[in-house]
């Protein structure tokens, strides 16, 4: 018997497709190789799972065609979501710049993913391997899929297989490998929402501040960024270094702002009136902790009383600490990444229905497809869109 659709990837997107196509009475197969399903949800805003933003635009995406996912994300948005999380009485906790968490656990996000497939009529086959996936012959069309629990054959096959993020979860290149067997093509993936590392130099700096977290504000390439800056044994992490992450190319500078929220020259003008006897170290300690203030004003050769520094020496170190200038070495990599950027090329699918142009009944969703969200619920809001806009047509 030939089903509707077989879905590979019972991931955020995979599953939403599945529940959006079962709804619609189709007979649906949901793959993974995984011995259960969505282990990325569960593990998702630190297992409280921020599954969407209360603002969400083309503009918190990247992608080398960031209108993709102007269709897919107008078809259902993040009301449409938060209206079937509320219509499962599941509580819901807002923070800082809109991020939408569950006030409990992600299981229940996934829980209710699984009770939609459930309601629809959806087969799982988890702990499912593979082996081949290839186009039906004869005039029907369609896809055949081998696995180690027997052979599907369906008139419409998903890619769902999200990117090469967080390995340990059960990450791997297959969505991409199978996408270029069918002709797709793949923009080169590199971790995106990943840890930055730093050059040996800097970072016998920076490891000395290893574990204090504060405020500021990150510019790379055309993005500023404003939020948390973690400095860690490896370098430079917190969310303001992982948005950044995604815009950041190797061998790009990023500049610190170390006083994102006011004015550094008004305040070291007014200390050195009121404590001309302090330290610059300690005039900085209120504001950045006496461990940062102490160590940059030392590396940079800046220490002093305060009533020794002139107008042009206050504003010479305010520039230092609003203008960090700093080269990283690298990424933490696809293990501490929490997605993919690249993937597969958006000019080959279309917007309105993730279908490939090319290859009839071949779908691609979320994370395997070059569109990449900002931190704050954006990925996951992507899955869903894609999800449901390929499960309307498959």
């Amino acid at each position: 018997m030939v089903i509707d659709v077989v879905i590979i990837g019972a991931g955020a997107a995979g599953l939403m497709c599945a529940a959006t196509a079962g709804a619609r009475g189709r007979r649906v197969v949901v793959v993974d190789h995984a011995p259960g399903p969505g282990r990325k949800v569960l593990a998702a805003g630190g297992g409280r799972c921020n599954f969407t933003n209360r603002t969400v635009t083309r503009e918190h995406y990247f992608s080398r065609n960031p209108a993709f996912a102007i269709s897919a994300l107008r078809r259902f948005d993040q009301g449409d979501f938060l209206e079937m999380v509320e219509r499962y009485g599941i509580e819901v906790e807002e923070r800082e710049l809109g991020r939408l968490f569950c006030a409990g656990s992600s299981r229940e996000i996934l829980d209710m993913l699984l009770a939609e497939c459930t309601g629809a009529g959806v087969t799982m086959k988890l702990g499912t391997r593979i082996a081949e996936v290839r186009r039906r012959p004869g005039a029907a069309g369609g896809f055949r899929v081998d696995t180690g629990d027997g052979r599907l054959e369906a008139r419409s096959l998903v890619i769902a297989t999200g990117g090469l993020s967080l390995p340990d979860l059960g990450a791997t290149p297959f969505g991409h490998d199978l996408a270029r067997r069918f002709g797709l093509d793949i923009i080169e993936p590199r971790p995106g929402l990943v840890p930055l590392t730093l050059h040996p130099a800097d970072l016998r700096v920076v490891e000395t501040l290893s574990g204090i977290a504060l405020r500021a504000e990150v510019s790379t390439g055309n993005h500023v960024f404003c939020e948390n800056l973690l400095f860690t044994h490896r370098g430079l992490s917190g969310p303001v270094i992982l948005q950044a992450s995604n815009s950041w190319k190797p061998g790009q500078p990023i500049t610190i702002n170390l006083f994102p929220d006011g004015d550094l020259s008004a305040l070291l003008s007014d200390a050195r009136h009121r404590r001309p006897k302090a330290a610059l170290s300690t005039a900085l300690a209120p504001s950045l902790t006496r461990r940062v203030s102490q160590t940059l004003v030392q590396l940079w050769g800046l220490d002093g009383r305060m009533g020794s520094f002139n107008n042009p020496a206050l504003e010479e170190i305010a520039g230092r600490f609003t203008r960090w200038r700093l080269v990283p070495s690298g990424t933490e990599g696809y293990r501490k990444a929490e997605v993919t950027l690249g993937g597969i090329d958006t000019a080959g699918l279309s917007s309105r229905t993730m279908e490939a142009r090319e290859v009839p009944g071949l779908y691609a969703v979320g994370e395997v497809i070059d569109v990449t969200g900002q931190l704050g619920g954006y990925n996951l809001q992507w899955a869903w869109s894609s999800g449901v806009c390929a499960g309307l047509f498959v």
